[in-house]
């Protein structure tokens, strides 16, 4: 990578400085990073292996779960590594990876979450024509679209990201690498490039989170036509995804949709996007969904039944 600067490496500030409380974090990060990993790696798993599964909408859930893993495994190693070690430094090039795999996988799950909800309109608002528009070759090139849009996101935010010289101080404010702690540490006037930020970004979180709760007003107010069993049955699963949209979104937006401005609670805001909400997301498509649970149950009997053979 071209190093546009006099540093050689920056020093995380981390959640805290106290080595009591860096223990406890520690702990807690563990603890959720560990049940992300095996809560989305489950849902993966048995969508993979399971023949009941196999409608687009868990096509899609599948991808956003892997999106998910691939989150918070950009952030939380690292933060563990830095809750046990006296001095967090992480090189030029560490940070810039960090900044374009978070953007990367936060994008992704991003425009996965778009087509869930184009998904469940389909289903719910077109069902005669579902299984002709969301055939499975048009799955694929969504996601594929679904990777070049996360591509070209990351790849901007990296470029905003190399274009700032860094003279010194070198300590960031913050667990992870990040544009907006950044921005306060460049010998440069940022104004323009957090204006570039709110517009990739912010733009991106903002628009795809209105489209999305009109898209699900839409599906909502349809669900007037259809009997009371039908609508229990749309209803349950579009609340999942509203929750799962509401607590991906939140984040995202608070966080980057404001020009050079930073908050305390911004650490904790990033913490709970990259490191909770990958735990949130497994626990309420799997506590929501009887066809997740179903299949899951399936395939332990499976595997139960093989082992004792």
């Amino acid at each position: 990578m071209h190093q546009n600067k006099s540093i050689t490496e920056f020093i995380l500030l981390g959640l805290t400085q106290d080595p009591v409380k860096q223990k406890v974090v520690f702990v807690i990060v563990l603890i959720y990073y560990t049940g992300s990993m095996v809560g989305n790696l489950l849902i993966i798993t048995t969508i993979k292996f399971s023949r009941s599964l196999g409608s687009p909408m868990y096509f899609f859930l599948f991808y956003l779960s892997f999106a998910d893993m691939c989150l918070t495994t950009s952030t939380a190693p690292r933060l563990l590594a830095d809750a046990l070690s006296a001095k967090k430094a992480m090189s030029y090039n560490e940070c810039m990876t960090q900044v374009f795999t978070m953007h990367l996988f936060g994008a992704m799950e991003i425009f996965v979450l778009i087509f869930m909800a184009a998904d469940r309109y389909v289903a719910i608002c077109k069902p005669l024509h579902y299984l002709t528009i969301m055939r499975r070759q048009v799955c694929i090139i969504l996601i594929i679209l679904a990777w070049i849009g996360s591509f070209i996101h990351s790849t901007a935010q990296i470029s905003l990201a190399l274009k700032l010289p860094f003279c010194g101080p070198n300590l960031i404010d913050h667990y992870c690498c990040d544009l907006q702690p950044l921005l306060k540490l460049a010998c440069m006037d940022t104004y323009e490039i957090s204006l570039l930020l709110v517009f990739n970004s912010g733009a991106l979180c903002l628009t795809s989170f209105l489209l999305l709760i009109i898209s699900y007003f839409v599906i909502l107010y349809s669900l007037r036509n259809h009997s009371a069993e039908g609508r229990k049955k749309a209803l349950s699963t579009c609340t999942s995804h509203i929750i799962v949209v509401v607590i991906s979104f939140g984040p995202c937006i608070f966080v980057y949709t404001r020009p050079a401005t930073t908050f305390s609670m911004d650490k904790m805001v990033t913490l709970f996007y990259t490191i909770g909400t990958p735990l949130l997301n497994p626990l309420i498509y799997t506590l929501r969904n009887a066809e997740v649970k179903s299949a899951m149950r399936k395939l332990w009997r499976i595997k139960f039944n093989s082992q004792n053979k």
